[in-house]
């Protein structure tokens, strides 16, 4: 892509990818050894999200550079969109599990809050990217 900010912008969702991941990870840890009861599924869609964003960044950044058969703009633009609401639903999802806790305090606690913060601004990036490839699109940009 022609743009000089999208590299950085998929350094920076490669990194809050990796902190969604680690982040989702860690508190459904907790919940899996220390609770009775299993992690919950926002935790785990989290997880989902932050896997599936590296795969995304993986085929958006390395594909069109190495098999350029194989990378299609309509493609990379279902994808960023469909990462785009994967990272909305689960911020979504983890802040109203969060502000529905009668008790929440101690690590846990914070690492889940600043996974809601890491998944949020995830959505900004993945929002910012999107845009910018469906500009490109509709300016008759990505021609094979």
């Amino acid at each position: 892509m022609g743009h000089a900010i999208m590299f950085p912008l998929r350094i920076l969702q490669f990194v809050t990818a990796a902190a969604v991941l680690v982040l989702s990870s860690y508190v459904a840890h907790w919940y899996d050894a220390d609770t009775l009861t299993a992690s919950p599924s926002q935790f785990n869609f989290l997880i989902f999200t932050g896997v599936w964003s590296l795969g995304s960044i993986f085929y958006l950044e390395v594909v069109p550079r190495k098999w350029p058969r194989g990378s299609h703009p309509y493609t990379s633009f279902a994808l960023e969109s469909l990462t785009t609401i994967f990272h909305l639903s689960g911020f979504i999802a983890l802040a109203v599990f969060l502000s529905k806790l009668l008790f929440c305090r101690g690590s846990v606690c914070t690492a889940a809050r600043i996974d809601v913060g890491a998944a949020s601004f995830g959505f900004v990036l993945w929002v910012v990217s999107t845009v910018m490839v469906a500009i490109e699109i509709f300016k008759g940009g990505f021609r094979r």
